[in-house]
């Protein structure tokens, strides 16, 4: 397989997974973003730990949709997330009231 080959196979991985998303979105509650994933979920706890000198968040999610193109099934009903690296945590619009699809 080619190098373009394989950027080719990336983006229409990459594509898939963006339609997937704007399918599910309005499943959703939250929208949480690591440094390493970007996550869909209905529940999400989040706890500042402090171990010596350092600061981490601990994160739970429940019923999440994991944005991966490397994870063969992306619905995972519960998920720990522990990070040192800064969290983003945000309250969607309820479905009724959230279209994606129109401009803003």
């Amino acid at each position: 397989m080619s190098e373009e080959d394989l950027e080719r196979y990336e983006t229409g991985v990459e594509l898939k997974i963006y339609k997937e998303y704007r399918d599910v979105l309005p499943m959703f509650k939250y929208v949480v973003e690591t440094e390493r994933r970007f996550y869909l979920c209905n529940g999400v706890t989040s706890h500042t730990r402090q171990t010596g000198n350092s600061v981490y968040f601990e994160l739970e999610l429940e019923d999440a949709w994991v944005w991966d193109m490397y994870r063969p099934a992306r619905f995972v009903k519960h998920v720990k997330v522990m990070t040192f690296r800064d969290v983003n945590i945000e309250e969607l619009e309820p479905a009724s009231s959230l279209d994606i699809n129109q401009p803003t």
